[in-house]
């Protein structure tokens, strides 16, 4: 499944959290009940995440604006109850805990590192988890961690444009040029449309056409 494009490049902001080892991070059980299921099924994504998604991940708890019936993180976490792996409330979940430099906002179920760890418990094979993951350990400033998972990423999903751009943004960070310019070239050559990364390696007198 292709990433959706909300989560399209990486952006670097690192943000202080003091993040503690994270506790058990609670069974799944809940994700297998009548109003739960995978995100990345097609068939729960037409007949189950909708059930959820029109009380509990609207566009205004998407955005962060307010919640429809609690705190931001109670009905973020509500729904990655369900569908451990939703890629769009991993990302605001993400967002939430950045935003308010907390590992666990107000309300919430769990951790924002919880969420991460059940979504890969869940679906260890789902690239697009292991890319919005990586993105939160950057912002983190966990540069090693985060290139970790997005390796993790393209090796589920190595036709992934998106996927390859990210991981050459962090090797850039790393200044390992010749990995950036390798997953430069699959990204440009899969058709991704952000200059970005390739405006960066010119600068470094690290491209060649």
């Amino acid at each position: 499944m292709k990433p959706v494009s909300c989560l399209a490049a990486l952006v670097i902001s690192v943000v202080s959290i003091n993040l503690q080892a994270a506790p058990h991070c609670g069974e799944l059980t809940v994700a297998y009940g009548a109003t739960g299921g995978d995100y990345t099924n097609s068939e729960d994504r037409k007949n189950k995440v909708p059930i959820v998604e029109q009380y509990h991940f609207t566009p205004n708890i998407e955005n962060l604006v307010s919640g429809n019936s609690g705190p931001l993180g109670g009905e973020l976490t509500y729904t990655l109850e369900r569908f451990p792996n939703h890629h769009r409330a991993l990302a605001s979940f993400a967002k939430l805990g950045l935003r308010d430099k907390t590992p666990k906002p107000i309300g919430s179920r769990f951790s924002v590192e919880c969420a991460f760890d059940r979504a890969i418990r869940f679906k260890p094979n789902d690239p697009t988890v292991r890319m919005v993951y990586g993105t939160y350990l950057l912002k983190l400033g966990q540069q090693d961690k985060a290139i970790d998972q997005l390796n993790v990423a393209v090796n589920l999903q190595p036709e992934d444009p998106t996927i390859n751009y990210n991981l050459g943004l962090l090797y850039v960070q790393k200044k390992d040029y010749e990995q950036a310019r390798t997953y430069a070239k699959k990204a440009y050559e899969l058709g991704f449309p952000l200059p970005g990364l390739k405006n960066k390696l010119v600068e470094a007198g690290k491209w060649e056409d």
